[in-house]
């Protein structure tokens, strides 16, 4: 396993990070919580999350900017009125394809940017929790840190002139250690790792405490 020693630390970026942050069309996303939740809500969940990380990740200290790749109106509605930035999802060809465009776009304007993946799908994520990941992740070219089953990742981060390189989906983990990124080991950084895909990730990330969107549309329907 690739540890903090096995890379040097990275040259001096741009102030700031710049967090790339992928949405499926809501009509289309979270597709494994609609057993638990109904299809209906699905979706409001679905943008809930997406607001919660956003506002959670405009707040963490480091953050200069998040870029949203998304084709949905009405989300791309909701998270500009957060700070986000809204970039359409130009390439159409699935996660990966959205995040290294969105990385590409960030650069585009800043070419010495910090930038990282962040899943959509965090909605207990605390600001503070953030600010150690990339603290960390600063100190590489390339960093993720793993979900909270230890299968997928939740965070990939690439310094200046190195490429992001995303292999998000499935057993993500496995992808992005043999690529070469350092994984990050933190502990107290739940919120960070804490996706929701089911109803028993939502049931965990309401333990860790949600973000006021999800609890909104959530809690009074959970009951």
């Amino acid at each position: 396993m690739t540890t903090y020693a096995d890379q040097n630390a990275v040259g001096a970026a741009d102030d700031g990070w710049s967090l790339v942050v992928p949405l499926k069309p809501l009509a289309r996303a979270k597709s494994r919580l609609g057993p638990a939740v109904g299809g209906l809500l699905r979706g409001r969940l679905a943008l809930a999350f997406a607001e919660d990380t956003v506002a959670a990740a405009l707040a963490s200290p480091g953050v200069r900017d998040v870029a949203v790749i998304t084709d949905d109106p009405a989300a791309g509605a909701a998270l500009s009125a957060l700070g986000a930035r809204i970039v359409p999802d130009v390439p159409g060809a699935g996660l990966n394809a959205a995040l290294a465009h969105g990385a590409r776009v960030v650069r585009a304007a800043r070419p010495a940017a910090r930038v990282a993946a962040l899943n959509a799908d965090l909605p207990a994520l605390r600001p503070a929790e953030l600010a150690r990941v990339l603290a960390v992740a600063g100190q590489f070219g390339r960093a993720f840190l793993a979900d909270a089953a230890e299968i997928g990742t939740t965070f990939l981060s690439a310094g200046p002139g190195v490429e992001l390189e995303p292999a998000f989906g499935g057993a993500s983990r496995r992808r992005h250690l043999s690529s070469g990124a350092v994984e990050i080991r933190l502990a107290g950084v739940d919120s960070v790792r804490r996706d929701v895909d089911t109803g028993q990730d939502l049931a965990a990330a309401v333990v860790l405490g949600v973000g006021p969107r999800t609890a909104a549309r959530w809690l009074p329907a959970a009951g």
